[in-house]
């Protein structure tokens, strides 16, 4: 059976193996937990005071819970977090990759959450996580406390960015390094010490995992405006991915309560977030002790 995820067997082995690395930089104290669920294994990273209201943080495509590294400290001071690594991503959960248009994730999450032993949460997620937490909220209402969303799929248009990058995919390393670019933006300079495992495994997940090639299912107006959870979405207006300001335009029209933050020159990926998303979670989920 061939690997969902992985390239190779070799691609797996170098992935897994820096992630462990990146994971040893966590930091704050964390507990890994590994829940059964009817999809396989869910590789969980537990921290924060056990008895602070709950967050589930969810990754998007081609990455892990490693890219909540740099977010962790500041939350983990009130809530207590749970980075689930999303099935059929570069991860230490199950290789597989279940149709994302019906409900499967969505009883993946509920497996998730039982294995917590919670009941109800607050979601924050980034891209494919943001519309895994979108997905969750619009099917389980009830066990979602408040969304927090960075550059989240599901409500602005995608980009049909496959097509645009594909001559620069015969270019090489200078190809790979310019969607890297159009992507994430212009490269830091030099990296702090504690940050360079982290951008080491970004880097390896780029090379060995295979990209998801598909559309990602959209919320409509109508479901949309069900929501009554406080919401927090955070978009670049140079996200090559998704339209933000289809995303910006529709949440003002379908959920005005929406907290919206459009960043005019941020890229897809938009760092240094923490204290903006912390600000919102301390006012929408710190009275949650589901």
């Amino acid at each position: 059976m061939s690997d969902a995820v992985y390239r190779s067997a070799e691609a797996a082995a170098e992935v897994e193996a820096l992630y462990r690395r990146a994971l040893e930089r966590w930091p704050v104290p964390k507990t890994e937990l590994h829940l059964p669920t009817r999809q396989g294994p869910t590789f969980v990273l537990a921290c924060g005071p056990e008895d602070a209201p709950p967050v589930l943080l969810l990754h998007g495509s081609m990455a892990n819970s490693a890219v909540w590294m740099p977010d962790v400290a500041l939350w983990a001071t009130k809530f207590r977090l749970y980075a689930v690594d999303m099935i059929g991503e570069a991860g230490f959960s199950a290789r597989v990759r279940p149709a994302l248009a019906g409900d499967a994730h969505a009883l993946w999450l509920d497996d998730v959450l039982e294995g917590l032993g919670l009941s109800r949460a607050t979601f924050a997620g980034t891209s494919l996580g943001g519309w895994l937490a979108l997905d969750y909220a619009r099917r389980r209402p009830e066990a979602v406390r408040a969304l927090a969303l960075i550059c989240p799929a599901g409500i602005g248009r995608q980009k049909n960015f496959l097509l645009k990058v594909l001559p620069l995919l015969l270019l090489g390393p200078w190809g790979r390094r310019r969607i890297w670019e159009l992507v994430f933006g212009p490269a830091p300079g030099t990296l702090p010490d504690e940050m360079q495992p982290l951008a080491d495994l970004m880097e390896a997940v780029g090379r060995a995992a295979r990209p998801r090639v598909v559309r990602i299912p959209q919320l409509t107006d109508a479901e949309l405006g069900k929501f009554a959870m406080p919401i927090l979405a955070i978009v670049g207006g140079r996200d090559v991915l998704l339209s933000s300001r289809d995303t910006r335009d529709r949440l003002q029209r379908a959920a005005p309560q929406a907290e919206i933050c459009f960043i005019e020159e941020g890229y897809h990926f938009l760092p240094d977030q923490a204290p903006r998303i912390m600000d919102f979670l301390e006012r929408n989920a710190l009275s949650s002790r589901d």
